[in-house]
């Protein structure tokens, strides 16, 4: 089985934006593209909403809530109360659509909320208002203590996820051969059904709902409102306010009357999270941590064209009417809350012990020093921290680099310092005349052949230290012909050209570096000796081999043969001929043998 957040390879395009947004750097890079390690993913899907390539998917389960449906003869929907900020104004259009989809019932998450509020009350009553938990309400922030902060892990509340708890009520309520598919916004949900088989059987996405109904061939808009199915047992109360963020707290007997009580605190936002961690102590508050910033109301998935403030808003509204409405709401059982407050996760029956974390390793400082000088980072100023790689510290990354979770490839600044050096080194030693300007017609780069054509400088002059003087200075300074190299930045291709400079007979080649930025010009000295004699035997050679091809057809292609023979031995003494500098003028002209 694929796991819950999944890298679809042949997507991925080397941008790191999955590992810069990943809070715990779970993503290796191995031949280019991102892998998400399940071993140290939490599963909060963060990676999937900013993947611009659409690589990083969660795992589709609808395919086994769909055999779900066919092999239970009750089947019960588990409806994550943040369902009233995705379908805003809809709500009794979904509860209908579920009803057509098959659904035995549906009940809400938040009465499983109702009993995990209702535990952790009487633990805070039976200790002075005090209980210094961690809520396990978000399963992402779960696996990131299990797996990033074991030592935190003993302030856990010792009370099991809304999810699991409303599961073990439900198989209290209607028997253990029911099956529960949840339907919400949290990718790490479908974590929490793997490790607990049952609590629920299968979780699924807004987004895999709407599949499902496109898939049974009709839309919300097309059910009747007056098919709603009722909420089973019955609707929440105060609990449906807990996908937003403060919503536990407000939820609490004990601590939600006082908004700014000092005994319970509600963050929101890995950032936020995880600068809680490795500080936690007996004396700390209430800590309801939710992964996705605002609460699960901001899950991975959903209509992101909806802004956080409207869909916080539409839970508030949508709960506080049910509130206000004098309707009938669940009420606690007290019983049961004492049950999961004493049995903790044993109510889950089926839940899988947790699997050892062995990932964890440290390394000499010597080792990270080493791992420095492979990425380039020789002295304190190369230390840019600049991110690109997507680690927050050069540190990070050569960390990374040892534990084998990153490329060398992956540090921008040694890449294009080795690009650089690459450029440097094929400028100093081609033997033609290169120069590089950028759109203002400044030069970015020349080599020593340039100056020695174009720069009228003495020969003992010429030397690297004067290239760094050249850089940034305008190149009319040094060609007459500077606005040639004007025209040719937004050519539609780029020629070549034949140009008659003071003594010189020079091959113009003109390449574009980056497009709308560099432009290049290569400078070839034709009539230079070797190169008049690499000429020749060229010519000489096309002449044989072209002779050597018509003999056996000599009788009938003898005119023809002769008439080319005779057209390349003039071009060869075109080639050596002295032209009359006065009659020919200094300029361009297209080379009409030469494709660029």
């Amino acid at each position: 089985m694929l796991y819950p957040v999944y890298t679809e390879t042949t997507n991925c395009r080397d941008c790191y934006k999955c590992v810069r947004t990943c809070p715990v750097k779970a993503i290796q890079i191995k031949d280019g593209s991102a892998v998400i390690i399940k071993e140290r993913c939490i599963f909060c899907g963060r990676c999937v909403s900013v993947c611009p390539n659409n690589a990083k998917k969660i795992r589709s389960d609808l395919a086994r809530a769909k055999v779900l449906m066919n092999t239970k003869e009750r089947v019960i929907c588990s409806l994550a109360p943040s369902f009233a900020g995705e379908f805003q104004g809809r709500e009794d259009k979904v509860l209908a659509a579920l009803g057509k989809l098959g659904f035995y019932g549906v009940s809400e998450t938040a009465i499983g909320a109702a009993f995990v509020s209702a535990a952790i009350d009487i633990y805070a009553k039976e200790h002075d208002g005090h209980c210094p938990w961690v809520s396990t309400a978000c399963p992402s922030v779960v696996e990131m203590v299990k797996k990033y902060h074991p030592e935190d892990a003993e302030y856990l509340a010792k009370v099991p996820s809304p999810l699991q708890t409303h599961c073990a009520y439900l198989r209290r309520l209607y028997g253990d051969d029911i099956g529960i598919i949840f339907i919400g916004p949290c990718a790490a949900k479908k974590n929490e059904a793997d490790m607990a088989p049952g609590y629920p059987d299968v979780a699924l996405t807004w987004d895999e709902f709407s599949s499902w109904i496109e898939d049974e061939h009709f839309t919300l808009e097309s059910v009747d409102e007056k098919d709603a199915m009722p909420f089973i047992p019955a609707k929440a109360g105060m609990s449906a306010f807990y996908p937003v963020e403060n919503g536990q707290i407000a939820t609490s007997e004990v601590w939600g009357k006082n908004t700014f009580d000092e005994e319970a605190v509600s963050l929101s936002g890995m950032g936020e999270i995880q600068a809680v961690f490795g500080k936690l102590s007996s004396d700390m508050p209430f800590l309801e941590l939710l992964s996705c910033d605002g609460g699960c109301i901001n899950g991975p998935v959903g209509n992101k064209s909806v802004s956080l403030a409207e869909r916080k808003s539409a839970v508030m509204k949508f709960t506080q009417r049910r509130l206000k409405s004098g309707e009938s709401l669940f009420k606690v059982d007290e019983a049961f809350a004492r049950e999961v407050l004493d049995k903790g996760y044993g109510i889950v029956k089926t839940m899988k012990a947790d699997e050892p974390v062995t990932f964890h390793k440290t390394f000499a400082e010597e080792e990270i020093a080493r791992a420095m000088l492979e990425l380039g980072k020789t002295s304190k100023a190369d230390e840019l921290n600049c991110g690109g790689c997507g680690y927050n510290t050069c540190r990070e990354m050569a960390v990374a680099y040892l534990s084998g979770m990153a490329e060398a490839e992956m540090c921008v600044t040694k890449m294009r310092k080795e690009a650089q050096s690459k450029v440097d080194v094929l400028l100093r030693t081609i033997p033609n005349a290169v120069v590089i300007v950028n759109k203002d017609l400044s030069i970015a780069d020349c080599n020593i052949n340039f100056l020695r054509i174009f720069g009228d400088m003495d020969e003992a002059m010429l030397d690297d230290s004067m290239l760094s003087l050249v850089s940034g200075l305008p190149l009319e300074r040094f060609v007459p012909f500077y606005q040639k190299f004007e025209d040719e930045f937004y050519a539609p291709k780029r020629n070549q050209y034949r140009l008659h400079y003071k003594d010189k007979f020079l091959r113009v080649t003109f390449f574009l570096v980056e497009a709308g930025r560099l432009l290049g010009a290569m400078f070839e000295d034709i009539t230079s000796p070797t190169v008049r004699r690499e000429t020749v035997v060229k010519k000489a050679e096309d002449v044989i081999e072209k002779s050597l091809a018509t003999v056996q057809q000599i009788a009938s292609l003898l005119g023809e043969n002769a008439a080319e023979t005779e057209i390349m031995l003039n071009s060869l003494i075109d080639a050596f001929s002295v032209h009359d500098e006065d009659s020919l003028g200094d300029g361009f002209t297209l080379d009409e043998d030469q494709l660029s």
